[in-house]
């Protein structure tokens, strides 16, 4: 991703944040009830139609893309962070401390993380603020993997050995010589994280365990207009192609982040230029 090209996902994913962040000031009647337009579809006055009561789709799908943000954001900054501090422990202490947090690691991995989200989300309530813990209880350990893994290749540098040998508490020797050299892997796995987090999101409003109506999420609209497919088709799509837009976007930058800051690829790209 060179050029112009690589430049089309990161200006469509500052139009999606800035959707987020200004949405509840703009002039939008998501929950505004008009049963004259049920299932009206896409007209002058409501450019994606209306849902089976009557609301505006485009602001509801404006206002629920703040949900998908807030999520993705939230998911993501949680679990890099916990993820970052597990991983990094355990690669720096070795010996048993090691092995046991490489073993629940392990145990988190083998469990299906969709199942565990929806349990938890199903144990604390619906709610936007528990959609996010639950999803960054199960997302942390790729984070923890990819830290250890990063670690344990950079904890004998010599920087690092002088920084222990002057008796630098391990805690200082993690988070100022060792965590920096390895935040560039961790920023392309948290860009990745971002669509899983939407998704995730989307698939837990649509079994009723994310927020609650009237507020809005792209999936509880998805899921609020199956029933109507046949004959009102727009409420599914619309929903349903912001987020194949956001999730497409979020990979593309992510591929072209990954591929800027691979020191062999732009060195391929510098000899091919």
């Amino acid at each position: 991703m060179r050029g112009v090209g690589a430049w089309f996902p990161v200006t469509a994913l500052l139009v999606w944040a800035l959707v987020a962040l200004v949405s509840p000031w703009l002039p939008l009647t998501p929950d505004r009830i008009e049963l004259p337009g049920i299932l009206a579809p896409p007209g002058p006055d409501a450019p994606l139609g209306k849902d089976d009561l009557g609301r505006p789709v485009l602001d509801r799908l404006l206002i629920g893309a703040r949900t998908s943000f807030a999520v993705g954001l939230g998911v993501v900054a949680l679990s890099t962070v916990l993820g970052a501090l597990v991983g990094g422990m355990a690669a720096l202490a070795g010996g048993w401390v090691d092995l046991t947090l490489v073993r629940i690691i392990d145990v988190f991995l083998a469990f299906p993380g969709i199942l565990l989200a929806i349990a938890l989300a199903g144990i604390m309530g619906p709610g936007i603020d528990n959609v996010i813990i639950a999803l960054a209880a199960v997302g942390w350990v790729g984070y923890a993997r990819l830290a250890r893994s990063q670690i344990l290749s950079l904890k004998q540098r010599d920087h690092v050995v002088a920084a222990r040998a002057l008796g630098a508490r391990p805690s200082r020797v993690l988070l100022r010589h060792l965590l920096p050299l390895a935040v560039a892997p961790l920023i392309v796995e948290a860009t990745f994280g971002v669509a899983g987090a939407v998704i995730a999101e989307a698939g837990l409003s649509f079994l009723g365990l994310g927020v609650q109506p009237p507020q809005a999420s792209w999936g509880s609209m998805i899921r609020d207009g199956v029933g109507y497919m046949l004959v009102a088709p727009h409420l599914v799509l619309a929903p349903g192609l912001a987020i194949l837009s956001v999730v497409l976007c979020v990979n593309l930058a992510g591929d072209g982040l990954r591929d800027r800051l691979d020191v062999r690829s732009a060195w391929r790209y510098i000899q091919q230029s």
